[in-house]
């Protein structure tokens, strides 16, 4: 069997171009696979070096008798879009824990910063950024404490007796050196990318598997029907997809290792990787080598199935049955549970998005299993008044095996699926929580909310008693700042402790000089204001301040600049050098006294936020790119197979006088039909998942994608159409009078 198996496998030209193409599927889904997992190997690595960042804001149980404890508090900044970590650190005893990437810690008035920080200090004026750092450069961190090159982090030294003051300063024995939760949202995301873009190499794999299916079925019937068990045309069948596997493999690791250099720099998390951070395991290396070949084998096998229950009812060419309404069942169940949890869920229910996730899985389900169903129906449809020979002999090819028809487009349906929910839900949380209300006023409106979180009242946690000397003077004085609006604590308003809404008052003299917060009512000097007034549910948030009209208090001006300082706002012209001047001049004036976040214009996103969603939309268009290109190789692939299938009945019809012209309209029909068919249902689907998400998880409706979108998806069924045409050359070469005579 296996000198027979090779032979068959190796000999002749249809056999060569069958094991090349499924070899090239095999690589294809090797390559991917192998980057996916090199992937999260990247991703946990990335995670373990800055897990000393996300250190727990709480003491450990600490001896200072032995001379091993560290004053730790971490904080963050922000400079033109980009978040900066800052840990202030300060030694209690010489054996006190360093930091991955140090040697030593920095001393008081010095401080470490990563490389690309270092590189952002020395290109930007010190007034911009320098100046928020007190004391001298004295190191650089290493690879060990940096997650990726472009982190931004700098460690900044202090005396134990200083530190240990601040709000927020805690004492630990050691640094952590695992985090379990920072990367776990996004090796979600990566999973889950990594799963959408398998399905489409599997649909490759399983219709590369099939070429010529027809023939090579007749071909393993005829050898049952002269007294083969079913177990040897298994292991002939074996043999020819454990050589094409095996080929497949050895050159999707090549593939790997080739394109590993580009990868690393492809910004998959917002970010590029750290050098050799895409690296696999001995565990990895087995499973793909040991896993492809298996389910290549157990592809073929399946493929087989029907000669193994009846070679005779294969060898007579029996019609398949035809599919029936049932396939709609997934689809329909799909889109209920999404139309229910829109209707009667509460958003950001954790229950709840694990309920979407099924549903989406039964959406990509049920498109796979309701596409012949369609196909056969559309196929009728056309069938029902053919006016044409080409229209006639198409549906009747398509009714006859609409499975087979479905297949070599499978793939492509799940990935302007997959492209349409992803961009519909991505298209929608930019949107909303993009440029606030007010246009660049607004974006370019820096605001530093005051408080002290260990003070035991709420006035202490969320106000300061004056500012310093100067401060608004130097702050107007900076090029581009147009105005200072000082917004005080409200002794007449009973807030909540718990509560993020806290009124305060506010000059309208100043108000008028920031309008991204709004405006006074007619006739009044001072206002009562809701600084953190906002709309939006966590993921998107969008100011609204710009609309505001804030009614009249019963305070006097002069009163007013006697009471607490909640909140500071400073309109610019939006420029980076006024904002981060500005800025600059906040933190110095007012170092540890921003409650829980650093001085922010309100067009910035917490750095957290602005990351997930960068990560998303990186993993998104990953996903629709290598979609596209995968479920083009499998339509070109099941076009050829189509075709290869049907070159005696194609000679046949060519010796009777139907011109090569009605041949070529037929296969673009066959494929064009469910093609077509496919692409609105899959994006249609894709959109429709995306609104009742996003009305079910968010409360908003969906955001209609841009221009970008249509174009991808237009050109993704324009190069389909070109890959069916590309496939008319062959209709010429293997339908002349030579292939009627040889059959």
């Amino acid at each position: 069997m296996m000198r027979l198996g090779l032979r068959l496998a190796l000999g002749g030209r249809e056999a060569l171009v069958r094991l090349f193409i499924t070899a090239f599927a095999v690589a294809l889904g090797v390559a991917l696979l192998l980057a996916s997992l090199a992937a999260m190997n990247a991703v946990n690595a990335q995670d373990a070096r800055g897990a000393w960042l996300n250190q727990p804001a709480t003491s450990s149980s600490i001896s200072s008798a032995h001379g091993s404890a560290l004053w730790w508090l971490p904080s963050t900044d922000e400079f033109a879009g980009q978040s900066i970590n800052r840990i202030d650190v300060a030694a209690v005893g010489r054996r006190a824990p360093v930091p991955p990437g140090l040697t030593r810690l920095p001393g008081p008035g010095e401080y470490d910063v990563s490389p690309a920080l270092a590189q952002l200090l020395r290109t930007t004026p010190a007034s911009e950024l320098r100046a928020r750092l007190p004391g001298r450069e004295a190191g650089v961190i290493g690879d060990a404490g940096v997650p990726n090159p472009a982190s931004l982090i700098v460690v900044v030294g202090y005396r134990a007796g200083s530190l240990s003051r601040l709000p927020g300063a805690v004492e630990l024995t050691s640094i952590a050196t695992s985090n379990a939760s920072s990367g776990a949202q996004f090796l979600i995301v990566l999973i889950i990318g990594a799963l959408a873009l398998l399905v489409p190499v599997l649909v490759f794999l399983a219709t590369a598997t099939r070429l010529a299916a027809a023939r090579r079925e007749q071909r393993f019937a005829a050898m049952r029907l002269v007294g083969a068990t079913p177990r040897q045309v298994g292991a002939i069948s074996g043999i020819e997809t454990a050589l094409a596997a095996l080929g497949g493999v050895i050159v999707g690791f090549v593939l790997f290792i080739l394109l590993r250099p580009a990868l690393q720099h492809v910004a998959i998390i917002g970010v590029p990787f750290a050098p050799g951070a895409l690296s696999l395991d001995a565990v990895d290396v087995l499973i793909v080598a040991l896993g492809v070949p298996l389910g290549a084998a157990a592809s073929a096998l399946v493929a087989l199935r029907r000669v193994a229950s009846s070679p005779l009812g294969v060898s007579r060419g029996v019609t398949p049955p035809r599919p029936r309404p049932v396939r709609l069942v997934p689809l329909v169940a799909g889109l209920l549970c999404l139309a229910v949890l829109a209707i009667v869920a509460h958003p950001n229910g954790k229950t709840l998005l694990y309920i979407d996730f099924v549903s989406f899985l039964l959406l990509m389900v049920g498109l796979i299993v309701a596409g012949p169903w369609l196909t056969d129906a559309g196929a009728r449809a056309m069938t029902r008044r053919p006016n044409r020979t080409e229209v006639l002999l198409a549906g009747r090819r398509l009714t006859d095996n609409p499975r087979a028809a479905f297949r070599s487009i499978s793939g492509l349906v799940l990935a302007l699926f997959v492209a349409s929910l992803a961009i519909g839900i991505v298209t929608t949380v930019v949107a909303d929580s993009g440029a606030p209300a007010g246009g660049a006023v607004a974006v370019g409106t820096l605001t530093d909310a005051f408080g002290n979180p260990n003070a035991t009242s709420v006035e202490g946690q969320n106000s300061i008693p004056t500012l310093p000397a100067g401060l608004t003077s130097r702050l107007e004085s900076i090029r581009g700042v147009l105005g200072v609006l000082v917004i005080h604590w409200d002794p007449l308003v009973v807030t909540d402790h718990a509560s993020d809404q806290m009124p305060g008052l506010v000059s309208c003299q100043e108000l008028a000089r920031t309008p991204a917060l709004g405006r006074c009512a007619p006739g009044a000097s001072v206002a009562t204001i809701e600084p953190f007034a906002d709309q939006g549910n966590g993921l998107t948030k969008k100011t609204t301040l710009a609309d505001q009209t804030w009614p009249a208090a019963t305070i006097t001006a002069n009163r007013l600049g006697q009471l607490p300082i909640e909140e500071l706002a400073v309109g610019t012209n939006g420029s980076r050098a006024a904002i981060e001047q500005a800025r600059t001049v906040l933190e110095v004036a007012l170092p540890y006294e921003s409650f829980e976040q650093p001085p922010m214009t309100m067009g910035e996103v917490m750095s957290s936020t602005s990351q997930s969603r960068a990560e998303l939309v990186n993993v998104t268009d990953v996903i629709i790119v290598a979609s596209l290109i995968i479920a083009g190789c499998s339509l070109a692939v099941g076009v050829t197979a189509g075709v290869s299938d049907r070159k005696r009945p194609f000679s046949l019809l060519r010796l009777t006088g139907v011109p090569l012209g009605v041949l070529r309209r037929v296969v673009a029909l066959e494929a064009a039909l469910p093609l077509l068919l496919a692409a609105v249902l899959s994006a249609a689907t894709g959109l429709l998942g995306a609104e009742l998400f996003l009305r079910s998880q968010l409360s908003v409706s969906l955001r209609w994608p841009g221009l970008l979108y249509f174009v991808v998806v237009l050109a993704g069924i324009i190069v389909s159409i070109g890959l069916i045409v590309s496939t008319f050359p062959l209709i010429a070469r293997i339908t002349g009078p030579e292939t009627a005579r040889s059959e």
